[in-house]
């Protein structure tokens, strides 16, 4: 059952999936379609699940479910996951690579690979204070409190 994003509780599960490019307005709007088609279908055992996603700077989808009337189970986990997939696929872009940092740089997002982010750490290119994307945040509260954070505030903080 997709609900809006803001009506889900700060305790709903959040699973973030950056993407390795910004998507083109066209996309976007495609991809709401598609979630928008994905979460009216997505169920665990039959029953429907309380979710909502936003898009966040062209490039972050993040998907948000309300658990405390039903559960995410394992199929239905895999089924968000096949779902991602397919838009990887669709849509020539990487959502599902957790190996990869992004941060501000200005109002551009940039992206890169954790080796090449601990290096730019180590040569000061980055700092404490870069604003970085949390993306193991793991509850609507989090994410709204915890996901855009200076370095220092985030597991990003052992490379500084």
């Amino acid at each position: 059952m997709l609900v809006d994003f803001n009506a889900l509780p700060d305790s709903s599960r959040i699973w973030v999936f950056q993407a390795n490019r910004s998507f083109s307005d066209s996309e976007l709007q495609e991809i709401g379609l598609e979630l928008d088609a994905f979460i009216e279908e997505w169920t665990t055992h039959g029953s429907d699940l309380k979710a909502g996603y936003e898009i966040r700077y062209k490039r972050f989808i993040i998907l948000a479910l309300d658990q405390t009337l039903t559960s995410a189970s394992g199929c239905s986990i895999d089924a968000s996951v096949h779902f991602i997939q397919k838009l990887e696929k669709k849509y020539d872009v990487e959502l599902l690579d957790k190996m990869n940092v992004s941060y501000k740089q200005g109002d551009y997002i940039a992206y890169k690979p954790l080796s090449e982010f601990k290096k730019m750490a180590k040569q000061k290119a980055v700092s404490k204070n870069t604003i970085v994307f949390n993306n193991l945040v793991t509850n609507k509260g989090e994410y709204s409190e915890h996901w855009e954070v200076p370095a220092s505030e985030s597991w990003h903080s052992r490379f500084m």
